[in-house]
């Protein structure tokens, strides 16, 4: 166990921690649990950072480094969806945690196939991952009110699902061949 996967498990860890903060009957919940979700999202950057910096690359860190965000990503949707129950926070959010699992599978299918590098991480999941986290921590950080913070938190999380679809769109595009192919022998 080196530094960068104990960064990433506790990013595990603190989840929750994150989940109690947003529920808790009190004032400062809000952005405690902002705060939190804030930190770990900063730490998936610093533990990739270290990873490389340290070349402590693991194959533990590979597997567990996307999945720690996946479910801090997926925990805060969850979350907000609840707490603010509408088309503008449910929609986006369905269509990113929908996108996670149609990649999640694909790139397993491509791995098994040997062609795991033609799905690999692309800018624009950068982006999206930028968007989507940004919008995360504004809403996380503000109760479930129509407020500027809020509806800019909406925004940037609409931004972040079509980001989202259109990378999908990408992965699914380059793995076309692939998948045309398979079904065309069976």
């Amino acid at each position: 166990m080196n530094i960068p996967n104990l960064i990433t498990v506790l990013r595990v860890l603190l989840i929750p921690i994150f989940i109690l903060l947003f529920y808790m009957p009190y004032h400062w919940s809000y952005m405690a649990a902002s705060a939190v979700f804030a930190f770990a999202a900063a730490t998936d950057w610093l533990d990739g950072y270290l990873a490389r910096r340290l070349e402590q690359s693991t194959p533990f860190g590979a597997f567990l480094d996307p999945v720690a965000d996946k479910l801090m990503v997926a925990v805060a949707l969850v979350l907000l969806v609840q707490a603010h129950a509408n088309l503008w926070l449910t929609l986006p959010a369905a269509v990113i945690i929908g996108r996670e699992i149609v990649i999640s599978a694909l790139r397993e299918w491509m791995a098994e196939i040997g062609a795991r590098a033609q799905v690999a991480v692309s800018n624009m999941g950068k982006w999206k991952t930028a968007a989507q986290m940004l919008a995360l921590v504004i809403l996380l950080g503000n109760p479930p009110a129509i407020t500027l913070w809020v509806i800019l938190g909406y925004a940037l999380l609409l931004i972040a699902a079509g980001l989202t679809l259109w990378s999908m769109v990408q992965y699914l595009r380059a793995a076309w061949p692939h998948l045309r192919t398979t079904s065309e022998k069976k």
